[in-house]
């Protein structure tokens, strides 16, 4: 019975998910941007700006393989880098704003929806088509938020850093702590931070394929895993950004990347410190004042609130517990140095770092919910999760300077209302699991219905 309600249910996402990528073009456009659409489409050919990711595109697609169309596909991918390597150097085509690799895994992942249409058919088409649908959110999903930021730049020509960095004072002012640190670490400590920060998808789907490593042999994906609370934190947290539009401690109260400029292998970012209120990060902490908007480039992206590499190295963590130990383990190496990272660069604030914890777990407790069918406990996480996200927005716009005259009493209160919403998010899903409805969070193994029918797909 359920089938046909969600099939319709998935073709009116992929509408919406094809109307929004239209409209984003359309946007970008008429700033004078290239769209996503367009960005993508660039990629089949020329240098990709992340072959990391493309690769890793690839391999959530290939979850719905055998093991021998895997060494195919992924021997086809290589193939074509090559030759493509090939004929750049040939014709000395450099390749300095992007990765001489990944089109490859493009090519072979547009191929598998070639040979879903055209030879597939019943379950088996739409299996494959599942995984190519994967393999492409990741990527047209990095596309996305990368027009999206810069909208955001386009769109916001005011900020709202002032407000958020006085709030921050109840919190210690982490950020140019954390600052301070990182820069006496030097290249060394900085570079290493910086993968960790830039290749967290990677890590995300390294977590995803332990998660659907079943996939292939069950032909069917588990009810919930992690690339959807990735992808849903995508789709809903730059939304915030248009409403709540910050650049962060390191450009609103410093130099901006000129800052990492001689330790950074890849910092090639414009100056920014003639729209810095002064050249305080990381080694003043802003004076406790009253905040007021602050006009800011056409190009820094307001994406600080919430922090969103905040939210996704929780999700990552949280997906990581069902695994083994060495996963375990690096679920929370990720979440600790992206913690470190998001600080220590100056890109976000600790109050964004708190919001970004309370959204995550929101979201998550959402989509399990929505598997497990809404009951009251269910609807009360969610409620609380939004609740107290709500509440953090608007004590961080209208309450900040009060906030930062009573550090000893707004600090354990933002800190008590973050973990208010990890004990009832923890409490809820060990309940839930106890009582035999815990499938939707168990990644590890795809679970059948109770009528023996496979569970509906991803």
């Amino acid at each position: 019975m359920w089938r046909r309600p969600r099939a319709r249910l998935w073709a009116v996402a992929g509408v919406v998910a094809l109307g929004f990528l239209v409209a984003l073009e359309i946007a970008a456009r008429r700033y004078g941007l290239p769209g996503p659409i367009t960005n993508q489409a660039r990629e089949v050919i020329f240098a990709p700006k992340s072959g990391f990711l493309l690769y890793a595109g690839m391999a959530l697609m290939m979850v719905v393989l055998t093991w021998r169309q895997r060494f195919i596909a992924a021997g086809v991918a290589i193939g074509i880098d090559v030759a493509l390597f090939v004929v750049r150097w040939a014709v000395d085509a450099r390749t300095t704003d992007g990765h001489p690799f990944g089109n490859g895994a493009l090519w072979v992942i547009l191929g598998y929806a070639v040979i879903a249409l055209t030879r597939r058919t019943g379950q088996e088409r739409v299996l494959l088509l599942k995984g190519v649908g994967l393999g492409l959110l990741l990527v047209a999903g990095r596309k996305t938020g990368d027009t999206w930021l810069l909208i955001t730049s386009k769109a916001r020509p005011s900020v709202l850093d002032q407000y958020v960095a006085t709030a921050d004072h109840a919190l210690g002012n982490p950020s140019w702590l954390v600052g301070r640190l990182v820069t006496a670490t030097g290249p060394i400590g900085f570079n290493f931070l910086d993968i960790v920060y830039g290749q967290l998808a990677v890590a995300a789907v390294v977590v995803a394929l332990y998660q659907l490593r079943h996939v292939a042999v069950e032909r069917r994906f588990p009810v919930h895993h992690l690339v959807r609370t990735f992808l849903v934190i995508g789709m809903l947290g730059p939304a915030i950004y248009m409403i709540f539009p910050v650049v962060g401690p390191v450009f609103a109260y410093g130099t901006g990347a000129e800052h990492w400029a001689t330790v950074s292998l890849w910092s090639d970012a414009p100056p920014s410190e003639q729209w810095a209120v002064a050249d305080l990060w990381p080694g003043t902490p802003p004076p406790i004042d009253a905040p007021h908007h602050m006009p800011f480039d056409g190009i820094t992206p307001r994406n600080c609130m919430p922090s969103l590499h905040t939210a996704w190295a929780t999700a990552i963590f949280i997906h990581s517990r069902k695994g083994p130990r060495f996963l375990r383990f690096a679920g929370t190496f990720w979440l600790m140095a992206t913690l470190v990272a998001t600080l220590g660069f100056g890109y976000h604030y600790g109050a964004d770092l708190i919001a970004g914890v309370v959204f995550t777990l929101t979201i998550e407790a959402a989509l399990r919910s929505f598997d497990r069918g809404w009951d009251r406990s269910g609807i009360r996480l969610v409620a609380c999760g939004s609740t107290v996200f709500a509440a953090l927005l608007v004590s961080y716009r209208y309450l900040p300077l009060e906030m930062a005259k009573h550090p000893w009493v707004s600090g354990p209160l933002l800190v008590l209302a973050m973990a208010s919403v990890i004990y009832g998010y923890v409490r809820t899903v060990a309940r839930w699991e106890s009582r035999g409805h815990g499938s939707p969070g168990r990644a590890a193994i795809p679970q059948p219905s109770a009528h023996g029918e496979p569970a509906p797909g991803s």
